[in-house]
């Protein structure tokens, strides 16, 4: 009894956070491809200056670092459009965060089908989610200062070369490092024994594992398509709206592993065989062939029975 209550006040709190948790997830979708689009396109033209031009430079007398940068162009553009630029990374930092919250929902549920999952995979994701969303914020935010500070100053090679190295931004890459592998890992455990629990189909799941690849590993350039199709699809699902229909284990509250191949074959054959009227029998399972019985071994002879034994010797003589 006590089993059954937990269960019924399970997918009570499920069902109470289920719209919120769609949401999130298509906010997450929507928010970091239109900061990540919006980011790419303010600075597509972002001029930029090549090797053997920068190679000159070292034939020209006195330190090369006391020589005017030959980027300067390059970070005027950038401090022109600097608000655009942090105003994108605000966006990709809010689907972060949102993509922690959907994420930790969907923990959540896993964990209550499955016990045994660590508690603190509930929480990775949205750990991961904040280190990665306070990462973009800082990141943006230190490189417009640290521009801005090189533009105001004497505008050297040796005053560029710090841009990359400022306090604010060498802060955002030691949280950006530890957020991204903590939210590759939330999304490939989450989606794994969400699969597992019978939550998602074996599609989300193994898009899932995909996406918390490509949080570390951006395959196919910078632009996160499987990523943000992927957490849609996710949002479709909290709200119940999936194609063929939401898996068992969300109305149940239980473990209701995913049919493997083989399983789903036997059941378009069984509806097949009912919708024609028939009655379906499964294929008889083939037995296990039975082991050969191993040959008699022949019986051994007497002791003195053999050819040159001294009792054939004996009758030869007598004849």
């Amino acid at each position: 009894m006590a089993v059954e209550e937990n269960v019924e006040e399970q997918l009570a709190w499920e069902a109470r956070q289920r719209n919120a948790a769609a949401v999130a997830a298509a906010i997450a979708a929507l928010f970091t491809f239109v900061g990540t689009v919006w980011r790419g396109l303010i600075l597509s033209d972002l001029p930029r200056h090549g090797v053997l031009e920068a190679l000159t430079r070292a034939e020209q007398p006195g330190p090369v670092g006391q020589l005017q940068s030959l980027r300067i162009d390059t970070f005027q553009y950038y401090d022109d459009r600097a608000l655009a630029v942090v105003v994108s990374s605000v966006v990709v930092a809010i689907g972060y965060l949102a993509l922690g919250w959907a994420l930790t929902y969907l923990a959540s549920a896993v964990r209550a089908r499955r016990p045994g999952l660590p508690k603190p995979i509930v929480w990775l994701p949205l750990v991961g989610a904040a280190l990665q969303a306070i990462s973009t914020l800082l990141s943006s935010i230190g490189t417009t200062f640290a521009i801005s500070d090189f533009l105001d100053g004497d505008r050297t090679v040796d005053s560029a070369s710090d841009i990359t190295s400022s306090g604010l931004g060498l802060f955002a890459q030691l949280l950006g490092l530890p957020g991204a592998l903590a939210l590759a890992l939330a999304v490939v455990f989450v989606s794994l024994n969400a699969m597992r629990v019978g939550l998602l189909t074996r599609f989300m799941g193994v898009l899932g594992i995909i996406t918390g690849v490509l949080q570390i590993l951006p395959f196919g350039g910078p632009l996160p398509v499987v990523q943000c199709f992927w957490m849609l699809m996710l949002s479709i699902l909290f709200l119940g709206r999936w194609p063929s229909g939401n898996p068992p284990a969300w109305r149940t509250g239980k473990a209701e592993p995913w049919p493997s191949s083989a399983d789903l074959r036997e059941q378009r054959k069984k509806a097949a065989a009912e919708a024609r009227g028939e009655v379906y029998e499964p294929p008889a399972t083939p037995e296990a062939p039975e082991a050969p019985e191993a040959p008699e071994a022949p019986a051994p002879e007497p002791v003195g029975a053999g050819p040159s034994s001294p009792a054939r010797k004996r009758k030869r003589k007598r004849k």
